[in-house]
């Protein structure tokens, strides 16, 4: 079992593949493990806010200037600093390509760029676009910059076809984070 102390941040984005990261959710608390989501607005569209909540007993964050004025924090900040791991699960094409680009325009991408935890991500998207080679190389210049990912598999996808791009094993995705906190 993992230490209670250790702060998880999962970052959910506009995959079909988003209620997966309820199960993610639910074995990372399992663990012990603190766990705080960051939505992008997409993923809400997908599973709700409240689901995300429920799971984890706290708030989920997914508005980047939020109203909420009882705590002065700057939200992207201040999650960033509190993270261990911050594992963006499933991601995206659209997120995949912002982080290696330097793009944060929304709460998840300038919580990546500010943080200095370790970055899992775990693809999740149809096969010709996690085959497209603009995704490819986005990929790989994250990866040379340090930020690990956990591979998506071959397996049916949400548009009826079967090939790589299915997102990784839900328990494969926890035991890279457990091992991540460990280094």
């Amino acid at each position: 079992m993992a230490s209670k102390n250790k702060e998880i941040l999962l970052g959910v984005t506009g995959s079909i593949a988003a209620y997966k990261a309820c199960d993610i959710l639910r074995r990372l608390r399992d663990r012990d493990l603190g766990v705080t989501v960051i939505m992008t607005k997409e993923a809400a569209q997908l599973v709700t806010p409240l689901t995300f909540a429920s799971l984890s007993g706290r708030k989920v964050y997914i508005e980047m200037f939020d109203q909420d004025t009882t705590s002065w924090e700057i939200d992207h900040v201040a999650l960033a600093e509190k993270a261990e791991v911050l594992l963006i699960a499933p991601a995206t094409a659209n997120v995949i390509g912002k982080l290696a680009n330097g793009i944060a325009d929304d709460l998840l991408t300038c919580t990546a760029m500010a943080t200095k935890a370790k970055i899992l991500i775990a693809p999740a998207m149809n096969t010709g676009m996690y085959e497209n080679i603009i995704v490819q190389e986005n990929i790989t210049k994250l990866k040379k910059l340090g930020i690990g990912f956990i591979d998506p598999v071959k397996g049916k996808l949400a548009c009826g076809t079967t090939g790589a791009g299915h997102l990784a094993d839900v328990e494969t995705i926890v035991k890279t984070v457990e091992q991540a906190l460990k280094k």
